[in-house]
């Protein structure tokens, strides 16, 4: 009777060991926050971990540990134990932490069980799918001042606000907003659809805009810091999508990527989700890069430079914009105590060489910045 008992054991080890926990199956689903399409930074995602163990393997719990793996290598570990029920099904759920931009994608999944006596306990792995990815920290910009036309600054004078001129060709219909004016009501249009109907007319061509992000190294003091810029360019690109401005992006970070000036949706979300996963990994001249390319960028268009850098780097930078006929402006990315001292010096150099900069030191000061709040 030992010996049939012992024997018993045995087997129901081994069989707990080849085919019990190592041939569970698994799959996983996710929702989003207010189930949107695109996640942004700070949003949160609950995943739900559906576990299949086999039936004649009785389990009295299982603990799962789940391993998310953001593209720069960072990774954010969940562990919890499941009781599984009678068929042998068991589901977990929980909800990660605010996240950043970035790809995620999960890793090997590794359940844990011991048997019904808590003698020997058996691990596998098993990989279910998952992966998504979450767009850069964003702010609404209302009006965003290049030029001001009471600067004193020499070179044009131009303007971009969050109201456009509008010229007299009308370029479609749309719906009535509160506050039209009666002669921009399209009657026609009203009295087809039965509601009220607002003509459309072409607004003023502007300048076009190149975002020249700075992704070296050496540039930024802290990983925040690099986010900020990031989120900057960001911000500009939404902007820019929704004022119909032809904007294009290139960022210097181990390898040049250069996006065309383009007003499309298509061409704007290839620039949003490219700042999804980059990182700050460029080195070299900055002169020499973007000399390379120089033929990218477009005589009389607006060279925007993203970069906290205040030498004689970023100086060579902006001269050399200006030397290609373009209209050099330099956002400063600034850390959260800022220098004074170095912040004016350098604001009265770039003013005595006619170029416009703003400072910002948070992604909340962005829209004063913009709106010529802030020089």
């Amino acid at each position: 009777m030992l010996l049939a008992m012992v024997s018993l054991l045995v087997c129901y080890w081994i069989l707990g060991g080849i085919g019990g926990i190592r041939r569970i199956k698994a799959a996983r689903t996710m929702s989003f926050e207010g189930e949107q399409v695109l996640l942004q930074a700070g949003d949160r995602v609950q995943v739900r971990l559906h576990l299949q163990l086999p039936r004649f393997m009785p389990l009295p719990y299982v603990v799962v540990r789940e391993v998310m793996l953001r593209h720069n290598g960072e990774s954010w570990a969940f562990e919890d134990s499941v009781v599984p029920q009678i068929r042998g099904e068991a589901e977990l759920i929980y909800n990660t932490p605010a996240l950043e931009r970035g790809k995620y994608e999960f890793a090997g999944t590794e359940c844990t069980a011991e048997d019904i006596f808590g003698l020997v306990e058996h691990k596998g792995v098993f990989q279910a799918a998952g992966h998504f990815r979450v767009l850069p920290r964003t702010v609404f910009i209302p009006q965003w001042q290049l030029y001001s036309r009471n600067s004193r600054l020499p070179g044009p004078e131009t303007a971009l606000s969050n109201s456009r001129r509008e010229t007299t060709q009308i370029n479609g219909v749309r719906d009535y907003v509160y506050g039209d004016r009666i002669s921009r009501i399209h009657w026609n249009a009203t009295a087809k659809t039965g509601t009220w109907k607002s003509k459309e007319f072409e607004h003023e061509s502007l300048p076009k805009i190149v975002l020249v992000l700075d992704a070296h190294t050496v540039s930024y003091a802290a990983p925040p810091q690099f986010e900020l810029a990031v989120s900057i360019g960001a911000s500009l690109l939404e902007y820019g999508s929704r004022e119909r401005i032809s904007m294009g992006l290139c960022t210097l970070g181990k390898h040049v990527r250069r996006f065309a000036p383009a007003e499309g949706y298509i061409e704007r979300q290839e620039m949003i989700h490219h700042l999804v996963d980059i990182d700050a990994d460029g080195y070299g001249s900055y002169k020499d890069r973007l000399e390379e390319i120089r033929d990218f960028f477009p005589p009389g268009s607006f060279f925007i430079l993203i970069s906290p850098l205040t030498n004689e780097a970023a100086m060579s930078v902006l001269n050399w914009a200006k030397s290609r006929q373009m209209i050099p402006y330099q956002i400063q990315v600034g850390s959260a105590n800022p220098s004074g001292g170095t912040r004016s010096y350098w604001q009265g150099a770039l003013h005595g060489r006619g170029i416009r900069a703003v400072h910002v030191s948070s992604l909340q000061d962005l829209p004063a910045a913009m709106g010529g709040g802030k020089i």
